[in-house]
C-alpha cells in the first residue's frame, strides 16, 4: 500500500514568517507583500533574505497589484519580466493566477 506525505503551503510576507514557517513543518513556503491585499510581487531583495535562512522551496507571488486578477497588455509584460528575474534569482516555482475580462480562467 502506498504511503503519502503530507504537505504543507505558508503563505508568508517576511524573512521571520519563513523561518517560523520551516519550523514548524513546512515543506515549502508562497513569498508574498501585500498580504492583506490578497497578494502581489514581493521584493527581489526580500526573495534574497528569505532563501539565505531556509532551506525549504520558495515559491513567488507574482501579481503586480492588488484587486481583481484581469491583467492588460503591459501588466503582463511586467509578470513575465518579474517571472524571468525570480527564475535567475532562484525561486523553486511562481504562483499567480489570470482572469479574462468576463472573469474565466486563462491557462498559460
Amino acid at each position: 500500500m502506498a504511503t503519502f506525505k503530507r504537505k504543507m503551503e505558508v503563505c508568508i510576507d517576511c524573512v521571520q514568517s519563513a523561518i517560523n514557517a520551516e519550523a514548524g513543518g513546512a515543506s515549502r513556503v508562497e513569498l508574498c507583500a501585500n498580504l492583506m491585499e490578497g497578494g502581489t510581487t514581493p521584493s527581489l531583495g526580500l526573495f534574497r533574505l528569505v532563501k539565505k535562512h531556509i532551506s525549504i522551496g520558495v515559491y513567488v507571488m507574482i501579481r503586480p497589484r492588488g484587486a481583481d486578477f484581469c491583467y492588460n497588455e503591459l501588466e503582463l509584460e511586467v509578470m513575465r519580466e518579474e517571472i524571468r528575474i525570480f527564475k535567475e534569482a532562484g525561486a523553486d516555482g511562481i504562483v499567480l493566477g489570470l482572469l479574462t475580462p468576463v472573469c474565466r480562467c486563462v491557462f498559460c
